[in-house]
């Protein structure tokens, strides 16, 4: 085999593996025996060595606690996050906090702790030998991973020494090695089931640009959910408590609804056989192809409504799909390909292996990016919308979902204090209208800005998505140029209820969000006038008739009741109201503002609730 320079990798639950172009076309790297999948499994030994691959997943009955499998399923995580999965997890799942205040999460296997980024170099590492070390990669990542897990997928690849050339989403990918952006005109749904996560993304092609219009998703919906189902259905026949986190008798009812779950695609019945002869456990149970279905319905079910969202989105109806492609090893099970079948209405392209066809598409992205022998631009989505938070813990949404990357959008703000110096800024991601119902990404401050009144100064933040999704998040205060910039390293990642909901949620309960977030807005006004009204009669009220004062009483009476109250309409008018009685006073104002001083302290750094 030749040596590529640039590889592509799929960076798997289950397995992982590696492609390259050569003349033209994608091959996947393969071992002496012809055997392209690395299985994602890890195994340490207390002499300090580390198998990775097939050899770690022959340890893992007999040696579970040593062994650690589907870490793709911990990238970007905390522990919250985890809380189903933990009474499968044979292993101490541990968070650290770290000096900026960000939670890290840390695997206890043996005694030594590993981040999941770490688990993953290692897999990485291995693909890439396996490759004959090139140094530089594309990796690919499911289409709904969060800024968070994309980050650590980067993260991962720098610790495994490459230079990660760009991260793709896997059905994008998928979609390139079938060849379909050389097809011409039309319009394919990527349906990618793998072994810990879901996607469907839906893509238009055109003149030789590859665009997708929509994503959606479930970052906890794979095979392993299959095998699990299996496990605690014979656990319950065993009468097993799984919370106990049996390490040995776990990983030996994983292996054995794996071996069952792979059976029943090519059968019609299958044994679940679970046998520890030290232990004097035997468990045999015949599994029929039926049971199995009904079993998972539910799951494929969720996926199909996932299905649904991102064509709802892309504004298409699943029969003005033109193609379907069905990526990843858990769409081999028949019921998986019966289900995509019908609610599209046709049947779905099968041709090339479901295993490879993600580190297929992604070595031919690498190509194009480093040889630029073909004459086709990728354009993917941010999955999920990236915002700032505002005064009264309201998000305001600079890039939105499926908005294509490369993605800048900028928004001015000012302070809302006297002599501000400086401006935190919390960053969040989600479709809710407030922040308590967002999930929060990270912080940075903005500091130097000299002391001015406030609403003096003039605050541009920009928000930029690179090609990979990954945000970085700068501002830049106009007058004195004071300036700063963040890659933004998220405090925690997306639990999988959220990703589930935060759209549906956003859509259930639209209304409410928005006469929230105008409450909100309104009574931030509101107070804000008073406070500016109050300092500017101070100065200035002495040059005001007797019958502007009563009116601006007047309207200041009125709309301190209506601040109280939770009546939008009844706000609005008394904040209009407000508005004419001291617009004389405004403009008396405006000519002495300008003459005074912009000197002051700096020790009020701004509270997000002051933006």
């Amino acid at each position: 085999m030749t040596t590529p320079s640039v590889v592509g990798i799929d960076l798997g639950t289950t397995f992982s593996l590696a492609a390259f172009v050569e003349n033209g076309r994608p091959h996947v790297v393969r071992d002496p025996s012809g055997i392209a999948l690395v299985p994602s499994c890890i195994s340490f030994h207390d002499d300090g060595s580390v198998l990775v691959g097939s050899a770690a997943k022959e340890r893992a009955l007999s040696d579970p606690s040593h062994t650690i499998f589907s870490v793709k399923r911990l990238m970007g995580r905390t522990l919250a996050d985890l809380k189903k999965e933990l009474e499968l997890i044979p292993h101490q799942i541990l968070e650290r906090e770290v000096a900026d205040g960000r939670k890290v999460l840390h695997v206890n296997i043996g005694g030594s702790e590993y981040t999941p980024e770490e688990l993953s170099a290692l897999i990485l590492k291995e693909v890439r030998k396996r490759a004959g070390n090139p140094t530089k990669a594309v990796i690919t990542v499911p289409a709904y991973f969060d800024d968070s897990q994309r980050q650590a997928t980067r993260d991962a690849g720098r610790i495994a020494g490459l230079d990660v050339l760009r991260i793709v989403n896997e059905p994008t990918a998928a979609a390139l090695a079938y060849g379909l952006d050389r097809r011409g005109a039309g319009t394919v749904a990527v349906y990618d089931l793998g072994g810990g996560t879901f996607d469907c993304s839906v893509l238009s092609l055109a003149d030789g640009v590859f665009k997708v219009l929509a994503t959606n998703g479930d970052t906890y919906l794979g095979g392993d959910d299959f095998d699990r189902l299996l496990m605690q259905a014979a656990a319950k026949e065993m009468g097993v408590d799984l919370a106990t986190r049996d390490a040995e008798l776990l990983q030996h009812l994983r292996d054995a609804a794996e071996r069952a779950k792979i059976a029943l695609s090519a059968n019609e019945s299958a044994e679940l056989n679970v046998a520890i002869a030290s232990r004097g456990v035997k468990f045999l149970r015949v599994v029929t192809r039926a049971e199995f279905e009904e079993l998972i319905r539910p799951l494929i079910e969720r996926s199909l409504d996932r299905c649904k969202a991102a064509l709802r989105d892309a504004k298409l109806t699943p029969s003005q799909v033109d193609e379907v492609v069905l990526v990843g090893g858990s769409t081999r099970i028949p019921y998986v390909r019966k289900r995509v079948g019908e609610f599209f209405g046709k049947t779905p392209h099968t041709g090339l292996n479901p295993d490879e066809v993600v580190a297929l598409g992604a070595a031919v992205q690498a190509d194009i990016l480093t040889s630029g022998r073909r004459d086709m631009l990728l354009l993917d989505v941010v999955p999920l919308s990236l915002g700032l938070e505002t005064l009264g813990g309201v998000v305001d949404k600079l890039i939105h979902r499926n908005t294509t990357v490369p993605a800048r959008a900028t928004t001015r703000y000012t302070t809302g204090a006297e002599n501000q110096t400086a401006i935190l800024l919390n960053i969040y991601q989600g479709e809710r209208e407030l922040t308590k119902d967002c999930r929060f990404l990270g912080t940075f401050k903005l500091s130097g800005i000299p002391p001015m009144p406030a609403q003096f100064a003039q605050v541009d933040v920009t928000f930029l998505v690179n090609q990979d999704g990954i945000l970085t998040v700068s501002a830049k205060e106009l007058r004195s140029g004071a300036q700063a910039q963040v890659t933004v390293q998220p405090a925690h990642g997306l639990t999988t209820a959220e990703v589930d909901q935060l759209v549906n949620d956003s859509i259930e309960n639209a209304q409410e969000d928005f006469t929230a977030r105008r409450l909100i807005e309104l009574r931030n006004k509101g107070e804000n006038d008073l406070r500016h009204t109050e300092k500017a009669l101070s100065q200035a009220g002495d040059m005001l008739t007797k019958a502007q004062r009563d009116a601006i009483s007047s309207a200041t009476t009125t709309l301190r009741g209506a601040l109280a109250s939770s009546e939008l309409d009844a706000l609005q008018r008394a904040l209009d109201a407000f508005g004419g009685a001291t617009n004389h006073l405004a403009t008396l104002m405006m000519n002495e503002v300008l003459r005074q001083s912009l000197g002051g302290s700096n020790e009020d750094d701004l509270d997000p609730n002051k933006l």
